[in-house]
């Protein structure tokens, strides 16, 4: 039974003055679900290559280091740092499996790519059929090659988020709520991104609403869109590709 609010403070105040290593012991088994919760999301993507308890094994050493590294005075949830440096670490693992075949990663970076310079050509998003032809593929082929594309891309997609909510690793970091300048910036980002989220089509904005505001996995978007789990995964990958794209002469920091 998960321990009451106070307890928990309690708990944490506890440690962060003894760094008792049974209080440590209890809060790793204490937060133990947010590495299941982790790893269930990304599960979806990684099942065909990796099993879901390699994906727990990898969270495992996220929560460690979100637990040792966490300053409860900073005024951030737990939950919310714990969650980053997670799958952080599940990332960095299948990083270094380095599985993702590099024909893929280039899909990626080419998908982006002719997103980017159509809409600079025409001042508007492109649409499926003229990105093929950008990229001289039929469209039974570009279906395709956004299926392939779709691993390199959230691959490269919680990299950005990685990179940009670096909490805690600066031991001189200050909260964004006590930086003006960080705040302005963080604000300016997000004004950006929900701009660009109403210029992608009503079902890329839809999936992107479900995935990362509602926190919903592609087999319940899928359930609720009624079509299939891989058409949501290609919408998707279609979605990030063009945020990525605007947004790449901007700071990256879009997922928040």
């Amino acid at each position: 039974m998960p321990l009451d609010t106070k307890v928990h403070q309690q708990l944490w105040r506890q440690y962060a003055q003894t760094r008792d290593p049974a209080i440590r012991e209890t809060l790793i088994t204490e937060n133990a679900y947010l590495i299941k919760y982790v790893a269930g999301r990304l599960n979806i993507y990684f099942s065909a290559n990796l099993e879901y308890d390699d994906l727990v094994s990898f969270g495992v050493f996220g929560l460690i280091d979100a637990i040792d590294k966490f300053d409860p005075n900073k005024g951030v949830k737990f939950e919310t740092y714990a969650s980053l440096r997670i799958r952080g670490a599940i990332i960095d693992n299948i990083r270094e499996l380095d599985w993702v075949p590099r024909s893929l990663r280039q899909k990626g970076k080419e998908l982006e790519k002719a997103y980017t310079e159509l809409e600079n050509e025409f001042g508007r998003p492109p649409t499926d059929q003229e990105t093929a032809d950008k990229l001289g593929l039929s469209m039974k082929e570009f279906t395709k090659y956004v299926n392939d594309a779709s691993i390199s891309t959230l691959v490269s997609l919680e990299e950005v988020v990685e990179q940009n909510s670096d909490y805690g690793d600066d031991p001189s970091f200050e909260d964004i709520s006590e930086n003006p300048a960080k705040q302005a910036e963080f604000t300016e980002m997000k004004e950006l991104l929900a701009s660009e989220i109403e210029n992608l089509s009503e079902k890329e904005r839809t999936v992107i609403t479900f995935y990362y505001f509602e926190e919903l996995t592609l087999k319940e978007i899928s359930a609720i869109m009624k079509v299939s789990e891989s058409r949501i995964s290609q919408l998707h990958t279609k979605a990030i590709s063009k945020l990525r794209g605007r947004l790449s002469s901007h700071v990256s920091y879009f997922a928040e």
